[in-house]
């Protein structure tokens, strides 16, 4: 490749260089005839416009004061080589609106049909919200970033409709970045309509934090699809997981993994997040379906959480619930936690709690159905009963083979499209309310932004 630097003059010197590729260059960048502008460094305030090509290199700061700015159908792409990781720091922000016709996308820099999960270091975003740890630290990023303050509304910026691609490389050894990973991100950020795909670890982590979100995609990830942790307190309505039968971390992949801290000794700012409105297809589409021995539960609760989930629906993991603490059972009979209409589908076991606990099994099993329907009939025959259309499950097809436009609309008349509640006081008025359980009513709100075959693209 033939390579042509240009530094621009004064405040963006640390943040850009220039690369100009000749047409007859292999660039696995897949940008020949385009300049495609690097980034690296302590970035300074600028815009990102979807005329240019784009290639984060190593790992890029947005430090405090500095804004970054995305325009609607800006693609940015994360070196391999290098680990490109986007790291928007405590008072720094990142401004990423897209619109459903243009949405802001963020992949992987190896052509189509190349792109694998950790490709690249993924979205990192910081800010001074409240976390109940002491100047948390995220993982390999160097050098080192904390997180976390006192300010419950701190704003990070936006991201709406952004979608994030093949990102959670590993930095340091058994340190993965996530897809989108926030960390002390306050309630004056906004998320809406954020797409995560086949990423290296999980899909969105919540460290501590007050941000609220809605319209969430967690798409083949290969850990958790929403991990939650270190007090985490804010809201988010209308997600969706499907989940890849090949990919599944050596820790145990879950749709939901939630935890207050390292240990269970933690009180001070309790792991309180609220969720509703999530539908959650595991890797079984058939009870004698083979998957990955990695997977574990549609919710694993650990360590004195207490989050709050909803009007959800989960279907395809081979066991359902697991409380692993007596804290955590104890969090949700006081009802500082609570499980609330919810239809869980497990082929196996159903419920479990952790070893040494007081609360068995069938405590959690007599605890959970008093307001929550679980079905252990054979996972294929419920798809229709639940009103989900089969072409949402991977099934035993190839990551290429999913279905590019998806049908998650629930059509009428069946068991998704009544029974919600939004009376408890978890579910105050920044919720919509709807008379649906899952993510979906009649509309299917991922159609025209989000993409399911998305390794197809000659970004």
């Amino acid at each position: 490749m033939k390579i042509t630097k240009f530094f621009l003059a004064s405040l963006l010197l640390s943040a850009f260089t220039f690369v100009g590729c000749s047409s007859d260059d292999n660039n696995d960048d897949n940008n020949n005839d385009d300049t495609v502008v690097i980034l690296e460094g302590n970035l300074e305030t600028t815009t990102l416009t979807k005329d240019n090509k784009y290639l984060i290199k190593g790992q890029a700061f947005v430090r405090a004061g500095k804004v970054l700015t995305i325009q609607p159908g800006t693609v940015i792409k994360g070196d391999k080589a290098t680990k490109g990781t986007l790291i928007i720091d405590k008072g720094g922000k990142i401004e990423a609106v897209g619109t459903a016709a243009e949405p802001i996308v963020m992949t992987s820099n190896l052509p189509a049909g190349s792109r694998d999960r950790g490709d690249w270091g993924g979205l990192v975003i910081l800010g001074n919200a409240p976390v109940n740890q002491t100047n948390p630290e995220i993982e390999g990023i160097t050098p080192a970033v904390v997180y976390g303050g006192n300010i419950a509304d701190d704003d990070s910026g936006a991201l709406k409709y952004v979608r994030v691609e093949y990102a959670g490389i590993e930095l340091t050894p058994n340190n993965e970045t996530n897809s989108i990973t926030m960390g002390g991100v306050g309630s004056g950020t906004e998320m809406e309509y954020c797409q995560v795909s086949f990423g290296g670890d999980d899909g969105f982590e919540w460290f501590g934090g007050t941000i609220n979100g809605k319209y969430l995609i967690s798409f083949a990830s290969w850990d958790d699809s929403f991990d939650v942790d270190f007090g985490y307190s804010g809201k988010n309505q209308f997600g969706v997981e499907v989940r890849y039968p090949s990919f599944a971390d050596q820790s145990g992949s879950n749709s939901f993994e939630c935890d207050n801290g390292p240990n269970d000794n933690v009180t001070a700012l309790l792991t309180t997040g609220t969720f509703s409105n999530f539908t959650c297809i595991g890797p079984k589409a058939t009870n004698a379906q083979s998957i990955n021995a990695n997977y574990q539960h549609s919710l694993d609760l650990r360590r004195r959480t207490a989050v709050t989930i909803a009007n959800s629906v989960f279907i395809g993991y081979p066991r359902g619930i697991r409380f692993n603490q007596q804290s955590v059972y104890d969090n949700y009979a006081a009802g500082t936690g609570k499980l609330l209409n919810n239809i869980m589908v497990a082929p196996t076991t159903t419920y479990s709690v952790g070893s040494g606990m007081t609360a068995t099994a069938a405590d959690l099993q007599t605890w959970f159905t008093a307001t929550n329907t679980t079905i252990t009939a054979p996972i294929e025959d419920q798809f229709a009963v639940l009103g989900l259309n089969n072409n949402i499950a991977f099934g035993n097809n190839v990551t290429s083979g999913y279905n590019a436009n998806p049908s998650f609309a629930v059509t009428s008349g069946l068991l998704l499209t009544s029974g919600a509640s939004f009376t408890d006081e978890k579910l105050n008025t920044w919720f919509t309310p709807t008379t649906y359980i899952g993510a979906f009513g009649a509309t299917d709100w991922t159609d025209g932004w989000a993409d399911f075959v998305p390794n197809d693209n000659a970004y």
